[in-house]
C-alpha cells in the first residue's frame, strides 16, 4: 500500500513540476497573450538576450476572399505576401531600470505597416501594458494585454 501512495505522489510531483516548467514565471513577459479586443495572439519569447514576440493566432484568420491574411500593409514590397500568422510583431526588448519594466523595444503594426518604439510593463494584476510610441513615451498609444489561457 505505501508503494502506491508513493507512486501517485511521485506521478503529482511530476505532474507539477511539469506544469511549473511549461508556464512563464508571472513576473516575466514570456508566454502567450490576448491582445486587447481578443483579435489576436501573441507569443512572446526570449530570442537571445532580448524578447521578442510573434503573431499565433489570429479570430480572423482569412481575408474577405477567404484567404489567409498576409502583411498586405507593409511598406516593403517583398513582405506584402507573408502571412500574418508567424509575423514578427515585437522586437529587441531589454529590461529597464525598473521591475516588470521591459525597454528600448519596436512593435510593428500590420494594420498601418508602421514600427514604432515600445515598452512593456507587467501589470500588478498579471495584464501586460504595450505602450507604443513615436519620439518620446508621450505620444503614443497604450493597449492592455491579457495571458492567453
Amino acid at each position: 500500500m505505501k508503494s502506491i501512495g508513493n507512486r501517485i505522489l511521485l506521478i503529482l510531483m511530476s505532474c507539477l513540476v511539469l506544469s511549473w516548467g511549461g508556464t512563464a514565471s508571472a513576473s516575466s513577459p514570456v508566454g502567450v497573450w490576448l491582445t486587447e479586443g481578443g483579435k489576436s495572439q501573441v507569443e512572446i519569447a526570449e530570442c537571445e538576450d532580448r524578447l521578442c514576440g510573434t503573431i499565433v493566432w489570429l479570430a480572423e484568420p482569412l481575408d474577405d476572399e477567404g484567404r489567409e491574411k498576409t502583411d498586405k500593409n507593409n511598406p516593403e514590397d517583398s513582405l506584402k505576401s507573408r502571412a500574418i500568422i508567424g509575423l514578427p510583431l515585437l522586437d529587441r526588448f531589454v529590461p529597464g531600470d525598473e521591475e516588470n519594466v521591459w525597454i528600448d523595444g519596436k512593435i510593428y503594426n500590420p494594420e498601418d505597416g508602421e514600427t514604432y518604439s515600445c515598452t512593456l510593463t507587467l501589470q500588478e494584476d498579471g495584464s501586460l501594458k504595450v505602450r507604443g510610441y513615436v519620439g518620446l513615451p508621450l505620444f503614443g498609444k497604450t493597449q492592455i494585454w491579457t495571458r492567453a489561457p
